[in-house]
C-alpha cells in the first residue's frame, strides 16, 4: 500500500458521468466543483462513521488524480503531464446535511474519513486517461462499473480548467466524479472501490480500497448549527431512485386521477373559463402568456415557485447553491406543472435548458411563468411545454431572487395555490380550484358538445340569432338530437 502525503487541496466535481447525469435528469454545460478538507482523507481498510441521528450516508466510487508537478494555466494538451498518478477514491457524503450546505458540501462531504484514497498508485504516464475504469462493490456485490469514455468532461479538461483559477500543487487530489450506482450504506456495510486500466500493458490496478461503515454515538448539537434533515427528494437521490429508497412511484404523487386528466385534456380552456365564470370565479386566467410549442396542451396540478425582486444581499443568501428554484425543479412530481411567480417581468429568464431537462426527466407536464425563458430554443427542443412571456437571454439574478416554493403565489394576475389544477392551450392558461375541477370539466365537455352541434347548424346555413345562444325552439331541437344519440346503440 502506498502512503499518500497530506494534500494541500482536495477538489471534487459535482457531476461528471453521463450515466449519473441521466439518472439525475440534468447534464451540466460546464464542470462545477467543491473542496473537501484534507482531514477527510483516509487510507484503505479504514472505517467511516455514520453520525448519530442520520440515515443517508452514501458511497461514490471515483477516480482520484494526484498532481505531480505544479500546474497554472495549462492547456488541455499539457494537463495530463502534470498528473503523477491515478488511484481509487470513495467520495462519501451525508445527504442529511446536503440541503443545508446548498452545494458547497462543506459538512455533507467533509467529515473525518469521508475521502478514502488508495491503496496503490497507477503512474499516469502509463495509461490513457480516456480508458480508465472504476468499479465499486458493496458487501461483495458489484454496484458501479463505468469507464472514462463515459465522462461529460475528460480528465485532462478538469486539470486545465482548475489550473486557470488557481495553482494545482504537487500532492493535490482531484476527485473526478462518480457513475450511476451510488447508493446508501449502513453500519456494517463494506464498500470496495477499484480503478484500473484493463487495456494498458500489464492492466495496472489500484487494488481494492476498502471502507467499513460504523455507527456513531455522538449527535450534532442544535445550539451550534443547522441540524440534519431529510425529505423524500434527498432519500431518492441518496439511494439512486425512489424505488430503491422504498418510496411510492412518482405516478402516485399526482393530484389528478387519469379520468379527470382525460376530461381536462379534452376540454378547451375557453370552455373551462366559461364554466368558472358561471360559478362566480372571474379571476382565474393567467394573462399574457404563450406556448413555446405550437399546439401545446398542458394539464396538471400546480407546483408553485415564488421569486422576489432582486436585492444583492438576499441573492447572496438565497440565490446560490441549492436554492428554492433548483429545489422546486428537483421536487416536481410526474404530471405536475411548475407555476412561477415572476411579477410579470419579462426582462430576464426564469428557467433555462438545464432546469427544463430536469423537469422533463421528472415527468412534469409543463411550466408556466409570467417571466421570460432563457435558452428558449433549447428548452423547446427538449420538448417541455412552457407558457411564458417569451424569450430573454439574461440570467435569473438580474431581476429575481428565488425565495420559496409550495406556497400561494400570484402569476399573470391570477392567484395560484399548490395543488390547483392548471390547464393551458392555444387560448392561454387558466387556474381551477381542485375541488371544482371535476364539476367544471364535466360541464365544459357538455358545453363543448352543444357548441359543436350549434356550429353544424350554422354551417348548414342557419342564422345565429336564436341559435347562439339557443332559444326555446332550438333547445327543443337539440334535446331531440341528444335523444336520438341515446337511442343509437340500442338500435344497432
Amino acid at each position: 500500500m502506498t502512503e499518500l502525503a497530506r494534500p494541500g487541496k482536495i477538489i471534487a466535481i459535482h457531476l461528471n458521468y453521463v450515466s449519473r447525469a441521466d439518472q439525475r435528469g440534468r447534464r451540466p454545460a460546464a464542470p462545477s466543483y467543491f473542496f473537501k478538507p484534507a482531514s477527510s482523507l483516509a487510507a484503505t481498510d479504514g472505517v467511516v462513521e455514520r453520525p448519530a441521528g442520520t440515515e443517508l450516508l452514501a458511497f461514490e466510487g471515483e477516480i482520484a488524480l494526484i498532481i505531480g508537478t505544479a500546474a497554472r494555466r495549462v492547456s488541455v494538451d499539457e494537463a495530463w503531464a502534470h498528473v503523477a498518478s491515478v488511484t481509487a477514491s470513495n467520495d462519501l457524503g451525508l445527504y442529511d446535511l446536503r440541503a443545508n450546505d446548498k452545494g458547497s458540501n462543506v459538512r455533507s462531504k467533509g467529515g473525518d474519513g469521508y475521502t478514502p484514497v488508495g491503496p496503490e498508485l497507477i503512474a499516469a504516464a502509463s495509461v490513457d486517461p480516456a480508458a480508465l475504469r472504476v468499479r465499486a462493490w458493496v458487501n461483495g456485490e458489484l454496484a458501479q462499473d463505468d469507464t472514462t469514455a463515459g465522462l461529460l468532461f475528460p480528465l485532462p479538461q478538469l486539470v486545465a480548467d482548475l489550473s486557470q483559477h488557481f495553482t494545482l500543487e504537487p500532492g493535490d487530489i482531484i476527485l473526478t466524479g462518480t457513475p450511476a450506482g451510488s447508493s446508501v450504506i449502513v453500519p456494517g456495510d463494506v464498500v470496495e472501490v477499484e480503478v484500473d486500466a484493463p487495456d494498458a500493458p500489464g492492466a495496472p490496478s489500484s487494488g481494492r480500497l476498502r471502507t467499513t461503515v460504523t455507527q456513531g454515538e455522538v449527535e450534532f448539537d442544535p445550539a451550534l448549527g443547522s441540524m440534519p434533515a431529510v425529505d423524500d427528494l434527498q432519500r431518492a437521490e441518496a439511494w439512486g431512485s425512489r424505488e430503491l429508497a422504498g418510496l411510492p412511484a412518482v405516478e402516485q404523487q399526482s393530484g389528478l386521477s387519469p379520468e379527470l386528466r382525460a376530461k381536462l385534456e379534452a376540454a378547451p380552456t375557453a370552455g373551462l373559463s366559461s364554466q368558472l365564470r358561471k360559478r362566480g370565479l372571474r379571476s382565474c386566467f393567467i394573462d399574457g402568456l404563450s406556448a413555446n410549442l405550437p399546439g401545446a396542451k398542458i394539464v396538471g396540478a400546480a407546483k408553485t415557485l415564488r421569486f422576489v425582486p432582486a436585492r444583492e444581499d438576499l441573492f447572496t443568501s438565497h440565490g446560490g447553491g441549492y436554492n428554492a428554484q433548483k429545489r422546486a425543479f428537483d421536487a416536481v412530481d410526474e404530471g405536475e406543472i411548475i407555476v412561477i411567480e415572476a411579477r410579470g417581468d419579462e426582462t430576464t429568464g426564469t428557467l433555462g435548458d438545464i432546469l427544463a431537462l430536469r423537469a422533463k426527466t421528472r415527468g412534469a407536464a409543463g411550466v408556466v411563468t409570467d417571466g421570460g425563458v432563457r435558452d428558449f430554443d433549447a428548452v423547446a427542443e427538449i420538448g417541455l411545454p412552457v407558457f411564458s412571456k417569451g424569450a430573454h437571454p439574461s440570467v435569473l439574478g438580474r431581476k429575481h431572487v428565488p425565495w420559496e416554493f409550495d406556497v400561494t403565489i400570484g402569476c399573470g394576475g391570477a392567484t395560484v395555490q399548490p395543488g390547483d389544477v392548471i390547464v393551458g392551450d392555444g387560448d392561454g392558461v387558466i387556474v381551477i380550484p381542485a375541488a371544482l375541477a371535476e364539476e367544471v370539466a364535466d360541464a365544459a365537455l357538455v358545453q363543448e358538445d352543444e357548441d359543436a352541434w350549434i356550429a353544424e347548424q350554422v354551417a348548414a346555413g342557419n342564422a345565429v340569432d336564436g341559435l347562439f345562444p339557443m332559444n326555446a325552439e332550438w333547445r327543443a331541437k337539440y334535446s331531440l338530437h341528444l335523444a336520438s344519440l341515446a337511442q343509437e346503440p340500442a338500435e344497432r
